[in-house]
């Protein structure tokens, strides 16, 4: 009787003991849920098979929400705008591990295509969209550069870059902020109706990070996946599809350290 018990201590307990801790990739929603699930969930598995954990993707609604979700420690691995990063490795203790490699992110303003719309000046009093207020390069740079040019404007946030451009296409919006990455994988009949009348300057991009959760062996298997993307067929596939061409490379916190100069206060900690 007392073996039964114990059999059946093992079968019932085993189960529990042992399950698998799933950790979540957190991206921050550029775009649909759906658009970046088509993405970030190959990479998420992807993740899972080189590193031995149960990586899976998650995001949110909107940007805000994902601030929140971030600032409330739901996700342990994170892909987040350089302003975010240095924000929340402050506050929450995030670690950079990657970015993308050779690359310096933009933010830029576009017009419909049949726009007679050439430059800044002609956006006075005009209604642009943008995503967020705390989306770096797709908010916090084009309307920096707008105010230091006496550009008054009124400001319309939609939640994604997707929802920008779509309303920029529509004729919903004179003008909108996004990014290079986000434009340039948006389905062709889409990004033809839009064209680029401004660029900012180049900073460091998004951070790969991990939470203080994730001991530092764990976070250097997940570095070394990443790293390891552009080193076989697999994974040059999934880059491709991010946008990501140029691949990824192994960060520390100090290479955000232009972002950190830029002094950005908009998210109140």
């Amino acid at each position: 009787m007392k073996q039964i018990i114990i059999l059946l201590t093992i079968v019932f307990a085993t189960p529990m003991a042992q399950a698998e801790k799933v950790l979540s990739l957190g991206v921050v929603p550029q775009q649909s849920a759906s658009s970046l699930a088509k993405v970030w969930v190959p990479l998420a598995m992807f993740l899972s098979k080189k590193t031995g954990e149960n990586i899976r993707f998650a995001t949110a609604p909107t940007i805000p929400e994902f601030e929140k979700r971030v600032a409330a420690g739901r996700y342990d691995i994170v892909y987040l705008n350089p302003y975010h990063y240095t924000l929340f490795s402050k506050s929450i203790g995030l670690r950079a591990i990657a970015r993308q490699k050779d690359k310096r992110i933009q933010g830029i303003i576009v017009v419909a295509s049949n726009s007679e719309i050439s430059n800044l000046a002609m956006l006075e009093k005009a209604e642009i969209a943008f995503p967020a207020p705390a989306a770096f390069a797709a908010t916090v740079l084009p309307q920096a550069n707008l105010t230091l040019r006496n550009i008054a404007f009124t400001p319309r946030y939609v939640s994604s870059h997707d929802s920008v451009y779509a309303g920029v296409a529509k004729g919903l919006f004179v003008a909108g902020g996004g990014i290079v990455r986000t434009l340039s994988t948006l389905p062709k009949a889409l990004s033809n109706k839009l064209k680029i009348i401004w660029r900012s300057e180049g900073y460091t991009p998004h951070a790969f990070a991990v939470s203080s959760t994730i001991s530092p062996e764990a976070a250097v298997k997940i570095q070394n996946a990443l790293v390891s993307l552009n080193e076989q067929e697999e994974g040059k596939k999934i880059l491709s599809k991010l946008g990501f061409n140029t691949g990824i490379v192994k960060s520390t916190d100090s290479d955000w350290d232009d972002v950190r100069a830029l002094n950005i206060k908009i998210i109140k900690q």
